[in-house]
């Protein structure tokens, strides 16, 4: 644990032959300046002084590969036909997650509000699927993918994602979640919040210059 990180697995998986140690995970977040310290609006609507900005890893193909090789460690007993993310976030986790396992990667968008398959992918019944993201926080958008892939009949088998933010206590329907990194951050909700009591802006961080 440091500074309200705890790096590794957050369950009992019992991963093995793991490429990088917990050590070289975190100073991969450390030297891409992935996490954020300010006043952050969070897609679930609280707010936050910290921020764990993926992109600023995924932009790094190596990088990228390295921690999702990493997750797919996790997985990789669990006969995945597909790996599923939502966009934009998830979208190169589920790439790279997917080319470690050697099976097919799609992901879901927003089509007038509502979570759903487009460009021609598709899921077929019975199909087991793996549902990635970038970081989650009350995991909504991976609730929403769950409920697209249940919707076709394919089966949701896990959930990976690179930052767990609710540490380690968001839920789906009883399906595993694996994380590389969990933060036990405190988040406020946006009418009792301390930053915004002292005047400080808040911004979205997929904004940020």
């Amino acid at each position: 644990m440091e500074g309200g990180i705890q790096v590794g697995c957050n369950c009992d998986c019992n991963c093995n032959s793991k490429n990088l140690s917990q050590d070289e995970i975190l100073q991969i977040f450390k030297d891409t300046g992935a996490l954020l310290q300010g006043h952050f609006l969070l897609t679930s609507g609280k707010h936050s002084a910290q921020y764990m900005q993926c992109a600023q890893v995924l932009q790094y193909p190596i990088k990228a590969e390295a921690l999702c090789k990493e997750l797919a460690v996790k997985f990789e007993n669990f006969e995945i036909d597909t790996v599923i993310a939502p966009a934009v976030g998830g979208i190169v986790v589920a790439y790279e997650v997917g080319r470690a396992l050697g099976v097919k990667a799609i992901f879901t968008e927003r089509q007038n509000g509502e979570m759903t398959l487009r460009r021609g992918f598709e899921l077929a019944p019975g199909e087991k699927v793996l549902v990635v993201e970038d970081v989650i926080t009350t995991g909504g958008s991976v609730k929403e993918v769950i409920k697209v892939v249940k919707e076709v009949g394919a089966i949701p088998v896990g959930v990976g994602v690179l930052v767990d933010r609710s540490g380690g206590k968001a839920e789906f329907e009883g399906l595993r979640l694996n994380s590389l990194i969990q933060m036990n951050i405190e988040v406020f909700e946006p009418d009792n919040c301390p930053l915004c009591a002292k005047g400080l802006p808040a911004e979205k961080p997929g904004s940020r210059k």
